[in-house]
């Protein structure tokens, strides 16, 4: 009761305080989290997967005008984000920071991150073309390798004005692009998208789509990087691609194998 009362008093204990704005958003988001349906749907999203409004009306055990609903309510409140491609419309948390606020608060609940666990083939998984770009854990894990190294800004870094998946080519990228053959300018000079972030619908992570995508597979079909698949979308990451994604970009082709691999077995297959 004294602190209270000292707090009344004290107009430097005042100014400690949260203000009546801070208290007022905070306990609306804490409203929103707070739901079950809508906390499962931010869990489901912690792993850094998108995912479309009837995948996550499943896990949050509603029906799909329900689960659109509570999207709504979480996307109102900057929790999370929409993506639109083609038909489909595919979700996931705003930003990092949404992302470490769940995180510590599953560590007080006694929580544990969920698993993405995709059924999509393995081979097809792995590598495969988008239309005209590579596609799969390869090239999504080629996009991470491109922003990690400041060749190109993702779309979060981009200006409002621009598209929002929207991709730029830093100088450093051109550069290191124009070293494998790629002709940047005459890329730009198309009467297409240059580059975006195309979500991958087996990773549900982006991947480099348009021209510049198209010119990357282009360059890697040329330098026999990867081999088309004759019957499937499948490409083949051929002993020399394995050799050169690796030591020019950093991709850990063991990892990503292992993963499209195990991620694709049934429950029994797992290694314990």
């Amino acid at each position: 009761m004294d602190v209270i009362l000292n707090a009344r008093l004290d107009p430097k204990l005042r100014s400690a305080n949260i203000s009546h704005g801070n208290d007022v958003a905070l306990s609306r988001l804490a409203a929103a989290i707070g739901e079950p349906s809508r906390a499962r749907i931010l869990c489901c999203l912690l792993d850094g997967h998108a995912r479309t409004s009837t995948e996550l009306a499943m896990v949050a055990e509603v029906s799909p005008s329900t689960a659109s609903v509570h999207l709504n309510r979480l996307k109102a409140e900057r929790l999370v984000k929409m993506l639109m491609q083609g038909k489909h419309r595919y979700y996931s948390l705003a930003g990092a920071d949404v992302a470490s606020a769940l995180e510590a608060l599953m560590v007080v609940a006694g929580g544990s991150r969920p698993q993405f666990t995709p059924t999509t083939p393995a081979p097809l998984r792995h590598a495969r073309t988008c239309y005209d770009h590579m596609a799969g854990a390869v090239a999504v894990s080629l996009h991470s390798r491109f922003v990690k190294l400041g060749w190109i800004l993702p779309a979060s870094q981009r200006p409002a004005s621009n598209p929002k998946d929207a991709l730029e080519l830093t100088s450093e990228g051109t550069k290191a692009c124009e070293a494998l053959g790629i002709d940047i300018a005459a890329t730009l000079s198309l009467r297409r998208r240059f580059a975006y972030a195309c979500l991958d619908w087996s990773e549900r992570k982006p991947h480099i789509g348009g021209a510049l995508g198209a010119s990357i597979l282009q360059t890697a079909l040329q330098r026999k990087w990867v081999q088309r698949d004759l019957d499937s979308r499948v490409l083949n990451i051929t002993r020399v691609g394995r050799r050169e994604l690796s030591d020019r970009f950093g991709i850990d082709f063991e990892q990503a194998a292992a993963t499209s691999i195990l991620s694709t077995q049934t429950p029994a297959q797992n290694p314990v």
